[in-house]
């Protein structure tokens, strides 16, 4: 047995190794990679998907942060010219450095659940270097993403992904796909930021807050969760009721009461 497969998954690095070659061969015509992409994975763990990326001729960068996982790397694609391999966090690393293209990096990952969040918002805050992604997650955070205005699963996750992307939930992938297997069902998505925004803020900033605000108490209704940044005569100012709960709400009102917030800031710095 080779050195790739001894390997034992890592619990702090949140590590299921996904071995199905048919959900593997399915990842892979999803993503469709070609000669001439520019390809980014996000802990490539054993490489399930890494033979099929290089093998497609196309630029590939990976990103691993398992130093063990580092060097079978090295040996298995040592003699890859379209392969280069950054041993690090992908939480910290600076996207800018691949010194991509415009809108031309394919982003691809099988992503721990304890990071799966905040890399996802890191990615977001590079959304102008990225053409796709395609991401093995918590089939539970993948139903976040694409939620819709009313229901318990929308929340800041949704809004502040879908105001960058368009969501697709591709596929469920079950527990036994993977080595050790997981406890909960994960999924296939994929990401497209839009070329240009449907509900573009005046300051992404405060979008943000106001929706991290917003959903602090999802039970309550807007004029208590958003009291400390904006009264209800401004909340009712930017055509929405203050009596909703944040659930409630749709991205173009979250982004009125955002751009409420930027003209009130604006307005005390004169």
């Amino acid at each position: 047995m080779s050195d790739i497969y001894q390997h034992r998954a890592r619990k702090r690095f949140g590590q299921n190794f996904l071995h199905d070659t048919g959900v593997i061969d399915r990842i892979i015509r999803a993503i469709s990679p070609r000669e001439g992409d520019r390809l980014l994975e996000i802990g490539p763990g054993q490489g399930a998907l890494t033979d099929s990326l290089v093998s497609s001729a196309a630029k590939l960068d990976v990103i691993e942060i398992d130093r063990d996982l580092v060097e079978i790397l090295k040996d298995k694609f040592a003699l890859s010219k379209n392969f280069t391999l950054h041993e690090g966090d992908a939480l910290k690393f600076d996207f800018t450095r691949l010194e991509a293209a415009p809108s031309s990096l394919r982003v691809v990952g099988n992503l721990p659940y304890n990071i799966s969040t905040p890399l996802i918002f890191h990615l977001l805050n590079n959304a102008h270097l990225v053409r796709d992604m395609h991401f093995m997650l918590q089939k539970e955070v993948v139903q976040r993403m694409a939620a819709k205005p009313g229901g318990g699963d929308w929340g800041r996750l949704s809004i502040m992904v879908q105001y960058h992307c368009r969501v697709e939930h591709l596929f469920n992938v079950g527990p036994g796909s993977f080595s050790p297997p997981p406890k909960v069902d994960s999924a296939i998505v994929r990401l497209t930021p839009y070329a240009e925004l449907p509900h573009p803020a005046k300051d992404a900033r405060a979008l943000d807050r106001i929706v991290r605000e917003a959903f602090n108490q999802r039970r309550k209704t807007l004029r208590n969760t958003l009291k400390n940044v904006l009264s209800n005569e401004e909340i009712e100012a930017a055509a929405v009721d203050g009596s909703l709960r944040p659930e409630q709400l749709d991205i173009a009102a979250f982004v009125r009461l955002a751009d409420q917030l930027s003209e009130q800031q604006a307005a005390e710095l004169l």
